[in-house]
């Protein structure tokens, strides 16, 4: 063979092996496009996705505001991914270039299936329910995020149907439109914490009737609290030590009201943590410090006691019998039955405002 043709067949075969190593090569460069870059004030439920800091995330259960690779451990890294390469599926809320929708205004009418720019935060809802210029990110059952490059509502909103993914049906937004001048005490994560206590509470029931509950406790919650300002009883010595086998070893004086419902009297302090697992009988300071323990505290009473009414405050809700038993399950005659009317007032205006804002009708036998 001569050396021209050897000369050949070499060049030929080093042309095809720099060939096969550099196929492989551009494909391993190739990267995975970013999704919907993620949005804190976008609501999140399971199997949502959304890029940040370069890479992509996929939600494991209902989440809002809680950031990728938080403490929270909300999200699972997908892995890095290429921001120049297209939008991907997005997130919760979408977004995209391609919507072109005028800006949200307030107080002006939007039928069902419009669809705006929410200038606040950048992002596009759709209307699900005929509403008279409600905020699209507070008022949630008139409104769901919309994704501009799936042609269609987002996943993660909350829309008609609740929020979804295990999530309370008031979200944090909300929770700070119903209480603007709140403690920092009270805080929304240390209520969703407590939620776990009673899973029955606020998700029992249409989608209509899980709000009511909500915002029926809630009421009730502004009212003993003064909007969620105190956390203890303003007069501390009252004796709220009954004659009980226990006694009460924290002190004479120390079960005077505290937390979202008041939580007073030492059987009461007794029975609610024997409920919940937590030595409150000795401990009852507990309910002003622990924001959870304060939470769970009103949930118990909510759920389990009748008080001088004959339901509790759950039940009153769930099963139809209105606002009103609420109110009596709380605090009986002394508001009810023609006795101070203000009083049962004030709570009745407190539950049609929150109602409103979750966009539920207030329903029937507001009072007692």
């Amino acid at each position: 063979m001569t050396k021209s043709r050897i000369g050949a067949l070499l060049s030929a075969l080093l042309l095809a092996t720099g060939l096969a190593v550099l196929v492989p090569a551009a494909a391993s460069s190739a990267t995975t496009a970013c999704a919907t870059a993620w949005s804190s004030s976008a609501v999140y439920v399971n199997g949502n996705t959304s890029s940040y800091n370069g890479h992509n995330w996929q939600a494991k259960w209902w989440t809002q505001g809680d950031t990728p690779g938080g403490s929270a451990g909300v999200w699972a890294d997908q892995g890095a991914c290429d921001s120049s390469g297209g939008g991907g599926t997005g997130g919760g809320t979408g977004g995209g270039t391609s919507c072109s929708y005028p800006a949200w205004v307030a107080g002006q009418s939007y039928a069902t299936g419009a669809i705006v720019l929410y200038s606040a935060n950048g992002q596009y809802y759709i209307t699900t329910h005929d509403n008279p210029g409600y905020d699209p990110t507070i008022s949630t059952w008139y409104w769901s995020p919309y994704s501009c490059t799936g042609g269609g509502t987002g996943g993660g909103g909350t829309g008609g149907g609740g929020t979804g993914g295990g999530g309370f049906v008031v979200s944090e937004a909300q929770f700070d439109q119903m209480f603007p001048s709140r403690n920092s005490f009270y805080t929304y994560s240390g209520l969703v914490a407590a939620l776990s206590a009673y899973p029955g509470f606020a998700t029992t029931g249409s989608d209509t009737v899980q709000k009511q509950e909500a915002a029926a406790f809630l009421a009730n919650v502004d009212h003993e609290t003064g909007g969620l300002v105190y956390i203890d009883e303003i007069d501390k010595s009252g004796n709220y030590c009954a004659n009980e086998p226990y006694g009460c070893p924290a002190g004479t004086y120390s079960y005077y009201g505290r937390g979202p419902i008041q939580l007073s009297w030492n059987f009461n302090y007794k029975a609610a943590g024997d409920a919940l697992g937590i030595d409150l009988l000795d401990n009852p300071g507990l309910v002003e410090t622990d924001a959870a323990t304060s939470w769970k505290t009103g949930l118990w009473y909510w759920n389990t006691q009748t008080g001088p009414g004959t339901m509790t405050g759950h039940d009153a809700m769930v099963n139809g019998a209105g606002f009103g038993q609420t109110i009596r399950s709380i605090n009986g005659s002394i508001e009810c039955n023609g006795g101070n009317t203000a009083e049962m007032q004030d709570r009745v205006n407190d539950y049609q405002a929150f109602t409103a804002i979750l966009g539920v009708p207030a329903g029937a036998n507001l009072t007692c």
